[in-house]
């Protein structure tokens, strides 16, 4: 007990950095584009693994309002010749049995670059800069995709060597398989990593994603590891400023943290003590991939960050998947959820949007052609409270254990109950739709809800045509909100249901808004 508290204490002392470690207060960003580290790869025919395609992948960007490229080169192996983890085509070993042998388009087209002496990271950096969009490298610092697979071609040789640093040997759930950063074993094979992006490449800036997966530490020794956490964020901060004299040229270092300051305290992820010890540039708060989060406590975070608030860049970063409530059915995100969710983020204090899982192709939740205008027309403070927007109501999907999600659904009707959905600037005129999405029950489709908004009654309207469109809803109820009602920031949807038919239950809920000149 007595080492274990005297190690505690020692890096407690040695996180503490005077004053702010990295350069001068960041200008906001705009609007970020993760990609991660299969998609191009598994998305591209053999013929596209030139130079000509690579930067093709890059100009789609070009001239957009895309700024920033955070450029996702690994999960447990690397998507290019590394040295210091397995490549992703590489074959089974004794660690990785015969069965486990990759094979599709991913890893046969990143090996088919490393054949013609093509480094994508280091092609997309250089064209990024070309055409005037900022490359960062993303590192992915625990993930564990298909972990209830172990023979699966994705797993790293490190990770099926050593069960024994996983969170919880022998456990069976995908986060007790995350490797365990109270190890030092596994603290330094992720280092290993940083050294040799810093090494090989010249981005402007490296995040650290703590987002995948999120869970980093044995049950219960999540304190010991916001210590460890700080001790290593602040050597790859180190890392960071050897590279930039290098290189003649700052290279940032961001974060990806749980999206309430709290929860991620509690994970081990002290976001805001990074800040206030200068130890990071950029902090993203977001969900893991359960579903998007419309209401990351923004306003929370710079509280708690006080003066050293002003010195960093707070992107929320938005998910592809929206679930009204844990368990509950997802619904990809369209332009008007991304709208609704910059309009409110830029209100409570964001700098800029970070868009993951948010990728060309098929794998965008919004359509090709939407995408597009997504790009074209952007995410900006000013455009977003002009067009048409959604406000819907979710939870938080990355908590410790005793921290609430903050779901508010399912609802019962007849019990009733508030929906408080936080909407940024709220319009001066327009049109503004209040939806509740019920479920198949008996008497759903003959249920009468009264609907408030701050207090002021809503007329009901008649039903959506389409409520298969929301998860789990059979019968979608919408109610006309005086647009005077409303207010800047949180507003709160009471729902009650009247008459004696039998309770009904609400699994969804959203506001739209449609402003008018």
């Amino acid at each position: 007990m007595f080492l274990r508290t005297t190690v505690i204490m020692f890096l407690a002392f040695i996180c503490v950095v005077p004053g702010a470690i990295g350069a001068d207060a960041p200008a906001p960003l705009g609007l970020v584009i993760n990609e991660d580290n299969s998609h191009f790869f598994g998305t591209r025919p053999a013929e596209m693994m030139t130079v000509a395609g690579l930067n093709a992948f890059v100009d789609q960007y070009a001239g957009t309002k895309v700024t920033h490229l955070f450029l996702n080169p690994n999960a447990m192996r690397a998507s290019y010749r590394s040295g210091v983890r397995d490549a992703i085509w590489d074959e089974g070993t004794q660690y990785m049995p015969k069965a486990a042998e990759p094979g599709g388009l991913w890893p046969n087209n990143a090996r088919l670059l490393w054949e013609r002496g093509l480094d994508p990271y280091a092609v997309w950096i250089a064209r990024s800069r070309e055409k005037g969009i900022v490359p960062w490298l993303s590192m992915r610092m625990n993930d564990v995709h298909s972990v209830d697979e172990p023979k699966n071609f994705m797993h790293s040789s490190f990770w099926v060597q050593h069960p024994e640093f996983w969170r919880v040997p022998g456990g069976g759930g995908w986060t007790d398989r995350a490797l365990d950063y109270g190890r030092p074993e596994v603290r330094e094979h992720a280092m290993a990593l940083v050294r040799e992006l810093l090494g090989r490449y010249d981005p402007d800036g490296l995040e650290l994603d703590w987002m995948r997966f999120g869970w980093h530490f044995a049950p219960g020794k999540e304190a010991e590891g916001a210590e460890l956490l700080c001790a290593f964020t602040k050597e790859v901060r180190g890392l960071t400023q050897a590279a930039s004299a290098k290189r003649g040229h700052v290279i940032k270092l961001g974060a990806r943290v749980p999206a309430d300051p709290d929860a991620a305290r509690g994970l081990g992820m002290d976001g805001v003590r990074w800040v206030k010890e200068g130890l990071v540039d950029m902090l993203v708060p977001c969900p893991f991939w359960t579903t998007s989060d419309f209401d990351i406590p923004l306003e929370k975070w710079r509280e708690q960050m006080g003066d050293a608030a002003k010195n960093i860049v707070l992107a929320p970063g938005l998910e592809f998947n929206i679930r009204a409530w844990p368990g509950g059915g997802a619904l990809a995100n369209d332009l008007e959820s991304v709208r609704g969710f910059a309009a409110a983020s830029y209100y409570r204090g964001a700098d800029q949007i970070y868009l993951f899982n948010f990728m060309d192709s098929e794998t965008i939740p919004v359509s090709q052609s939407d995408y597009r205008v997504l790009l074209e027309q952007g995410m900006g403070r000013e455009i977003v409270t002009k067009l048409p927007r959604r406000h819907v109501a979710t939870f938080h999907d990355t908590v410790p254990g005793g921290f609430s999600s903050g779901a508010q659904l399912p609802l019962d009707t007849a019990a009733g109950g508030t929906v408080r959905l936080n909407i940024g600037p709220a319009p001066e005129k327009g049109k503004t739709v209040f939806l509740v999405g019920l479920a198949a029950r008996d008497g759903a489709d003959k249920a009468v809800l009264n609907v408030t908004v701050n207090g002021q009654a809503c007329a009901a309207m008649a039903d959506s045509a389409t409520p298969a469109k929301y998860p789990g809803v059979a019968r979608a109820v919408q109610y006309d909100c005086p647009v005077g009602a409303l207010k800047a920031g949180d507003n709160a949807f009471g729902v009650k249901q009247s008459g004696d038919a039998s309770g009904q239950q609400a699994v969804w809920a959203e506001l739209r808004i449609v402003p008018e000149e």
